[in-house]
């Protein structure tokens, strides 16, 4: 047992669990403890920022309470621009952390949310003096923290396999997750293959025009560009509807015992697929959070009722389709900010 400092410094590490011999999960309390800590330290070391500088960011949820957290520890300001989905159990706890918080008001439409929210920071930055925007989607110190991580996991797998490709299965919101701990695992020359997972309706990768309602809920994906996506890195993508994800998340407490949210659902349900498929690899897949967010939601999931077992293989974007869809990135590059959504994009390249 180790006597921390700050609750911070006792839940942004994660758990590595054995699912089976060739299935690792990497469970998260809270997923951007890890990222937003060591990044707010890093610029505060560097002189970025001061201990009278109010921070600001906007969030649907984790990144609030890593950032309120952090700045608790380290006493400071924050102030955070809230999506619709911070639930009340949150706001509890961003107030009870002495962060200054405005929620922005419901919305139909995910890009509106998201431009509002975006707004807004800009907005608050410009009335008010001495403030830091975090851009935990666009600025790569956030990869630090999760290349920390990284680099002692595969000193773990090292210690246990010796030399072992791995299969990382990150699930893709900001970015800075699946590059860091690509980035981290990477760092003695092991070879790994990422695989990443997207909803429908997201830019990110191409999938805006696919509708899928829940898409609010599911913690991954966006309907704006972001610049820490490393599209470079990705070999495989896989896009999975709400209904799959939530399906994964209860099949994760039933196996594993682990309660994840939607993202660690989906990355369970396409960690299993990699794992059956590839024997002789290790599949290790993140759960970015808790379930206790998604308990409504989760508590009307029919356990019993069978979604789409596997994917469907596609070699261009004009082939996407509902429930779950993969496809060969092998590292391409893409531009959602370009306006011109190309479908025909295809594993040529």
């Amino acid at each position: 047992m180790e006597n921390r400092e700050h609750l911070l410094d006792a839940v942004s590490m994660p758990k590595c669990i054995r699912v089976s011999d060739n299935l690792w999960a990497l469970r998260f309390e809270s997923m951007k403890l890890a990222s937003c800590s060591v990044a707010v330290e890093t610029l505060l070391q560097n002189g970025t920022i001061n201990r009278r500088t109010t921070l600001v960011d906007s969030s649907s949820g984790i990144y609030a309470y890593a950032l309120a957290l952090t700045c608790h520890k380290h006493s400071l300001q924050c102030h955070i621009i809230a999506s619709t989905t911070v639930d009340a159990t949150l706001l509890l706890q961003l107030n009870a952390l002495g962060a200054s918080v405005e929620q922005v008001p419901p919305s139909t439409s995910l890009k509106y949310d998201q431009e509002f929210l975006v707004r807004r920071v800009h907005e608050y930055l410009a009335n008010h003096e001495n403030t830091y925007w975090m851009q935990q989607y666009h600025d790569r110190v956030h990869y630090e923290g999760y290349r920390r991580i990284g680099v002692l996991l595969e000193e773990l797998i090292h210690a246990e396999f010796g030399l072992i490709s791995i299969n990382l299965v990150s699930p893709i919101g900001s970015g800075a997750s699946s590059a860091g701990m690509f980035q981290g695992l990477a760092t003695n020359r092991t070879l790994v293959q990422l695989t990443g997972i997207q909803p429908f309706g997201s830019v990110s990768f191409g999938s805006e025009d696919i509708e899928d309602p829940d898409i609010l809920v599911a913690g991954i994906g966006s309907a704006i560009p972001f610049n820490n996506i490393e599209y470079s890195i990705f070999t495989n993508i896989h896009w999975i509807s709400a209904e799959v994800a939530r399906q994964g998340s209860m099949q994760l407490l039933a196996d594993t015992g682990i309660f994840g949210g939607l993202s660690s659902g989906a990355a369970y349900t396409v960690g299993n697929y990699i794992a059956a498929n590839d024997s002789e690899n290790l599949t290790l897949f993140l759960c970015p959070d808790m379930g206790y967010r998604y308990a409504p939601v989760l508590a009307e999931t029919d356990a019993s009722h069978k979604t789409q077992s596997n994917p469907l293989w596609i070699s261009t974007l004009n082939q996407l389709t509902p429930q779950w869809c993969t496809m060969e990135w092998k590292g391409r590059g893409f531009n959602p900010a370009s306006g011109v959504k190309s479908k025909d994009i295809s594993v040529d390249g």
